[in-house]
């Protein structure tokens, strides 16, 4: 069986698709809605949609398979909301002001190669030579995308701004991945109402005015689809695959904001178009066809998560009761595997695997 699964990737693919989507809608509707209230409307319509959302599926049964989130989880949901609903984008804003437009479009496609930078050095995700070549070529694809010929170049303290918000963004994906176990509605809503509660805050503050009711509800909409749905597939891929694969793959989302603007506004496709598809289809391959395997210690664990059958949770396990805390007795064995939230761990040959305990 490959390590890199291709179950877990097709969320991530989905979630580039509907964040990338979101470009070119903002760009021809919702360009006269100023950015702060434009932020506050994206995350609040994720968070309100979501909460609907989860109340139908409640209704129906649904989602029952899932974990909750427990009291054990706060720490990571405060930095989730902390680091990528309120200081990012508050530093973006900043230095959006004094960077010029082709430098910011370039600068922003460092936010994968940040994550998977902290989820090697800080979160002991094993990120081996394909992971890197695949960041790598996915951020140059990006960043042919977003080049703009006759664009004023060069780094400035606001350029340095920019970075810093990818930093923190990336921050926010290596937590999310923490959290990634639980139900990803409920993560996300508490991320998404937590932002947009401050995104609304501080465009007041600013005095920045926010739109007529139609385009708020359109925004809202957008905001749903675009922001909620897609980090909920986002974070359930980040389950399988771990952070710094799940970037490296949601960093194509940048080729369906572009596509869409091909097929719905009859834009003709630039040369960049043409030279990030390649670049994109290298990045894929180089993801997909790699492998990590070595020894490696499971310890003593209990956690829980939505039930699954595979080398952790043999068929015979299963209860049918649904999601359940259990106990992992420790183990060591050598096989083909991911980061997944069974192996949180580094290319340590006697790596431990390691979660959250339940409260």
């Amino acid at each position: 069986m490959s390590q890199f699964k291709i179950g877990p990737a097709l969320p991530a693919l989905g979630a580039a698709a509907l964040f990338g989507a979101s470009a070119p809608i903002i760009k021809y509707w919702l360009s006269g809605i100023a950015p702060v209230p434009l932020a506050a409307l994206l995350y609040l319509g994720s968070g309100i949609g979501l909460v609907a959302l989860r109340l139908a599926m409640s209704l129906s049964g649904g989602g029952a398979d899932e974990a909750r989130l427990r009291r054990s989880d706060a720490p990571p949901m405060i930095g989730v909301i902390l680091a990528g609903g309120v200081a990012a984008p508050i530093l973006l804003v900043a230095s959006l002001k004094v960077t010029p437009a082709a430098s910011a479009s370039l600068l922003l496609n460092f936010e994968a190669a940040a994550t998977a930078i902290l989820a090697a050095a800080l979160f002991r995700e094993a990120v081996g030579g394909r992971v890197w070549a695949a960041v790598g070529v996915m951020t140059v694809a990006c960043a042919a995308l977003a080049w703009q010929p006759g664009g004023q170049i060069g780094m400035s303290l606001g350029a340095l701004g920019i970075l810093g918000a990818c930093a923190l963004w990336g921050l926010d994906n290596n937590l999310t991945q923490r959290l990634s176990a639980k139900d990803p509605v409920t993560v996300v809503i508490f991320k998404d109402v937590g932002a947009g509660l401050f995104s609304t805050i501080l465009g007041l503050s600013l005095g920045q005015p926010f739109p007529a009711l139609g385009l708020m509800a359109g925004a809202a909409v957008v905001g749903f689809f675009c922001y909620g749905l897609s980090t909920v597939l986002f974070v359930r891929s980040l389950r399988g695959l771990g952070a710094a694969r799940t970037s490296a793959i949601y960093g194509v989302a940048p080729f369906f904001g572009a596509t869409l603007s091909l097929v719905a506004f009859a834009e003709a496709p630039a040369v960049t178009f043409l030279l990030a598809l390649p670049l994109m289809a290298l990045g894929t391959y180089l993801l997909i066809g790699e492998r990590h395997s070595h020894y490696h210690v499971h310890a003593d664990l209990m956690h829980e998560h939505r039930p699954e059958v595979d080398v952790q949770h043999p068929a015979q396990s299963l209860t049918g009761e649904g999601v359940t805390a259990h106990v992992h007795s420790e183990t060591g064995h050598t096989h083909e595997h991911a980061p997944d939230i069974h192996h949180r761990h580094s290319h340590d040959q006697n790596a431990t695997s390691t979660d959250q305990t339940p409260d």
